[in-house]
Order: C-alpha cells, then structure tokens, then sequence
C-alpha cells in the first residue's frame, strides 16, 4: 500500500518533492521519483512494504527503461500472471513483486490488463516509446486516484493533498460538489471538493497523449458492476445447498489470497456477520493461536460491541486484542482526524475506524476486513424498508402522509445509536420524493427544502443525485430491491465506506483488504437473485445459510449494529460545536444558527447535518494554506 502522486507539463523537482511528501503517511517505509526532464514527466512515490520488500521499490522501470510506474494497492492473482507472463517470453528481475507484473502485463496486454487484475490499484504507467500515460483504478474505487488539468499541467495523485501541493492546481471549492456533500453525507466520483479536479471512478483507466496540448486524459471504463441473476432452469434444484457451497468455496480462497504479504496480517474484528466470516475462514489458513484479530469498544453500552468480537475471537482460538475507549478520549481526536482529511466526508463512523487502525497497526500492517457484505448481500435496514415503503405509497395519500410527517416529528429525540425516531423520521422523508430518490434522502443529512434554504438558492434534485438516479435507473433489473443493490454497491460503497476505511487506516501506514471484493466472489454473488438475498423479511439470507456450518447462531442471528459514535449527544453536551459566526464555504449562517438551536433545544435530531458542517468548518481551517 502507498502513496503516488506525479505531473506532466509545468512544474519542477521541488514541485514532485511536495506532492510526495503530501502523502507521505501513505508509504512511511520508502520513497523515489523518477522524471523525464525534457518531456516534462515528474512521477513519484511512496511505499507501505507489504510485498517482496527488497524489490519493490518504486517508481520501477523495465530494464529496457521504456515503461515507468507507479503503483497503490495489491494484485492477489500476481503470481497466476507471472506465470501466464513468463510463458509469453516475458522475464522479471525481481523475485515476487506484483508491481513488476503490472509492467509486464501492460507490455503484453495494453489497456486490457486492468480486466485481467484481481485485486485494489491505483497505478500510472508512463509509456515512453508512446509518449502516453495510462491509469488505472480498480473495479471498487477502493485505492483513490485524484486528477486534474490546469494550468498547463495534467497531475495525479492518492490524495487531493498531493495535487493542492503542486502551484499550478487551485484551491476553488466546487459548489456543485458542495449541493452532493449535504446531499449525501460524501462527494461522489468523478467529483471533488475542488473546481476542476476529478476523482477517477472505479472501473475506470484513463489514457494521455503527452502531444495533447490540452493534456486532457481520455476516460475508459473497463468494467461495471451489473446484476445478472440466474433465471429459469439455471437456478439449482438446491439453491441454498449449491449457492452456499460455493460462497463458502469463493470467501475462502479470497481470504487465503489477502493473507499472502511479507509482513504481519490481523484481521478487523467486530463481532457481526461479515467479519467473523473473514475470522473464520482466516483461522483455517493461519496457525491455532497465530491469527490476530482486532476491535475497539466504547464505554456507551449503545455504541459498544467489543464482548461480541471477543466471543467470536475464543470460538475461534485467536490471538485476540482489544481496547476500551472512553467517549472524551475519542472526541478529542476529531480536530485532528478532520485537519488529516484530503476531502470531507460526513460518515461519523470515519472516527472508529480511525481509532481501530490505530490500534491495530501497533502489531501489524495488514488487516483483513468484512466491507462490501452489507451492500452484496442486502444487509441495510433500508433493504427492509423498501417493501414496506412501497406498500405504504401505494395506500397513503399524500396530505395523510404530509400529517403523518408532522406527527413524527413531534417524538421525542434519541441520541441512541440508529434510534427508532431518527429512522422512522429519514424514512418518512424520503417517502416524499420519487421512487428513485428514496435511497438518498432517507441517508441524506438535509431534506430538499432544507437543502435549498442552506444554499440560498433554488435545488436542482436530479442534477444532486445524479448518480443516485443513474444506478437506479441504470440497474439492468427492475425490482426495487435489485435497484438498491447497485445503488449500494455502485456508489454509497465506492464513494463512503471504501474511502473511509481508505483514509482511516492510511493515516496510520495500515494496508486493509477486502476479501467480499475479490472479482471470482463477486462474480458469482452478482448472478444471485435478490429473492436469495433478502428473503422473507430476512436481510442477508444467502450468506447466513452459507455461513451456517461456518458461524454460530447467535453470530449469524444477532441484530445488526453499525460501527457508530454519539455525535449527536456530543452537540447537546458541547463536546462538539459549529460556529455559527463563521458560516462555511458561503452558506447560509442563519439556517446553520436555526438547525444548532433546533439540536440543542431538543426540537429534532440534526446529528447529520450539524457533523458535515463541522467536518467541513474544521476541515477548510486545516487547509486554508
């Protein structure tokens, strides 16, 4: 795992130097550069040692000097590539690095080698011979990719801090990015929080032509996650039987791969589904008593389940750590994890994950995690609460609902983790929109109105959730619950849960890997109907009768609980504050002001809203440089 950064056009040395050091914290182990002064190429990188550690230095160059890269991420299936590769007559100077398989691989197969790659990236090769660079980012977006032409420079980078530290990239906040921040919780791709700078979506490869004066990247994708679910005499006699055969075959050779590294390897470790799975399947592939697994927990009994992980962690004989956190030391932290922040983004639960990669990397650099289960398998709430959204639009009226709202919003506030009044009160709201934004604004921190009212300005809902509406409408199949399955998996996974586990564990120098994300078990999981994943009102049913010979029942069958925080408590009690005299970003202060006294006088629960315009206050006083 590291950090890349490089420009083509205006800029020196000392310009790549900067952009390097920006992401320093990505790749703590090493650090090189490479550049063809007289075309104007400057690349760079730093390195998180997982690999083939004497040998991977970076930017690497084949020995004939005509391919340069650099390379964030991990390839599982190097090694099935070397061999295809050396069969072609292709020879590697080192002895297992799969950034020399890159290199080789894209001599061999061009612009087709991401489609052969099982695994995360964000590489660039600079081809000489060509005078071209090609990028790439994995399927997911789980490893960033930052771009941008200005100035008479294309730059790239992991972090948007890598590309503000080159002079020809400007720090113009983006106001459509802005409406998708208070929209979703987070900006999605191929959007940034700067005018002009682009996030390459995953899937995605760019080329540049270095004779392009405009140094414009042409935009490629290569691959989109689609729902192909077996139909008629396709699907097995014994679909339970057959299907949970082979998710449990698929999980445990994903798992096996991600336990290859040449440096430690943990596992996250909650106590839910999804990563007791990963726990399981690990312990099979690592000596008893050697597997190390990991969990935080919290001194709130509502916000703590560290006895849960540490069951599942005698169950299956690991090496188990934990550490209880109190409320106060977490919330100091904040400041801190905000400055750190490239970008802003509103998922609360950014400040465990921090907290956790923080205390894992004290004994390992790698650690094996459950993300993508939840969003392959239908585990949200909102999953449930599509069916009953659907029954209860086709039978209430409008002005019936309208008083309904208006009834809700007279119960009493919780700050209890995912209280019942905090969901009841988002899905209500979005019952108010079309069908196609109800994903959205059931998660969203502002309603449309308020939306409009925070930008002083008229709201244009399709133009915000844009990629909402195009993975909803997009979805090859029309179930409503296939629907929410791309929308899930196609943008809230990308562009949130990836990113924030991203940016958590790489502040630390912690490499995460996603076992759910290997390419052979999500081909096999896209192609089951959704009937076999929410099932009967049951959330996630394929894989917990998977799991069943796997995990015990009061794994498989205990309530699902997020990984969150009380910030909502922390601005009733004043651990947290917005200033409402410095308005960010232009905003309208005096519905920021209504929204903070609404909070605090115990009139509705603003936890979201008020945690975004924080995030983004604390995060524009970090970078105001």
């Amino acid at each position: 795992m590291c950090g890349i950064a490089g420009f083509v056009g205006a800029g020196s040395s000392e310009d790549l130097k900067r952009m390097i050091a920006a992401v320093a914290r990505r790749g703590p182990d090493d650090a090189g550069q490479w550049e063809d002064l007289e075309r104007g190429v400057h690349m760079g990188h730093r390195r998180l040692s997982i690999l083939d550690i004497g040998g991977g230095h970076q930017p690497m160059l084949t020995s004939d000097g005509r391919l340069v890269i650099v390379f964030n991420g991990e390839i599982y299936n190097f090694a099935e590539l070397r061999e295809q590769l050396i069969a072609l007559g292709h020879r590697f100077h080192t002895d297992h690095s799969d950034t020399e398989v890159l290199l080789n691989g894209y001599r061999e197969w061009g612009a087709q080698l991401p489609g052969r790659c099982n695994g995360m990236w964000a590489f660039v090769i600079y081809d000489v011979a060509r005078k071209r660079l090609f990028g790439s980012r994995d399927r997911f977006g789980k490893k960033p990719l930052y771009y941008t032409s200005q100035g008479g420079t294309f730059a790239f980078g992991s972090e948007l801090t890598a590309l503000r530290a080159h002079p020809s990239v400007g720090s113009t906040l983006s106001r459509l990015a802005l409406k998708k921040y208070f929209g979703y919780g987070y900006i999605p791709a191929p959007h940034s929080i700067l005018e002009n700078v682009h996030k390459l979506p995953g899937g995605c490869s760019f080329t540049l032509n270095l004779d392009d004066v405009s140094l414009t990247p042409k935009v490629d994708r290569y691959w989109h996650f689609s729902l192909e679910p077996y139909a008629g005499a396709e699907i097995p006699a014994d679909p339970e039987g057959v299907w949970g055969e082979e998710i449990r075959s698929r999980l445990d050779t994903a798992v096996r791969r991600r336990l290859v590294a040449d440096v430690p390897v943990g596992v996250f470790l909650s106590g839910g589904i999804d990563s007791s799975a990963i726990t399981a399947f690990a312990s099979r592939h690592v000596a008893a008593g050697r597997l190390e697994t990991f969990s935080i927990g919290f001194e709130e009994p509502s916000f703590d389940e560290s006895a849960h992980a540490r069951r599942v962690a005698e169950i299956f004989g690991t090496n188990h750590h934990v550490e209880i956190l109190s409320m106060a030391r977490a919330v100091a932290l904040l400041p801190e994890i905000a400055r750190e922040l490239d970008e802003p983004m509103g998922d609360s639960s950014l400040l465990p994950t921090y907290l956790l990669s923080q205390f894992t990397r004290r004994h390992v650099k790698v650690a094996l995690g459950g993300d993508a289960g939840d969003e392959l398998f239908a585990g949200y709430d909102p999953f449930v609460a599509l069916r009953k959204a659907e029954t209860y639009a086709k039978l209430v009226p409008r002005p019936v609902h309208k008083a309904i709202c208006m009834l809700a919003a007279r119960m009493p506030v919780s700050h209890r983790n995912m209280s019942f009044d905090f969901r009841l009160k988002r899905t209500l709201r979005g019952l108010g929109q079309p069908r196609r934004l109800w994903l959205p604004v059931w998660m969203a921190p502002l309603s449309a109105s308020e939306l409009a009212d925070l930008f002083s300005e008229p709201i244009d809902l399709e133009e915000v959730f844009s990629e909402a509406i195009g993975a909803w409408e997009g979805c090859t199949q029309t179930d409503s619950i296939d629907r929410a399955l791309q929308f899930y998996t196609t943008l809230y996974l990308q562009d949130d849960i990836l990113v924030k586990v991203d940016r958590a564990t790489m502040m630390h120098g912690l490499e995460a890997r996603a076992p759910f994300l290997d390419i052979d078990f999500v081909d096999l999981v896209r192609r089951i109907p959704s009937a076999w994943k929410y099932r009967n009102g049951q959330t996630k049913y394929i894989l917990k009768k998977a799991l069943d010979p796997v995990l015990p029942a009061e794994v498989l069958h205990r309530k699902k609980k997020g990984f969150g925080v009380p910030i909502g408590a922390w601005f009733r009690d004043g651990s947290l504050g917005v200033d409402t005299s410095a308005p960010p970003a232009s905003l309208n202060g005096a519905f920021i002001a209504a929204k903070v006294a609404e909070h605090m006088g115990g009139r509705s629960d603003q936890r979201a809203f008020l945690w975004n315009t924080w995030l983004l206050q604390s995060w524009l006083n970090g970078h105001s440089s």
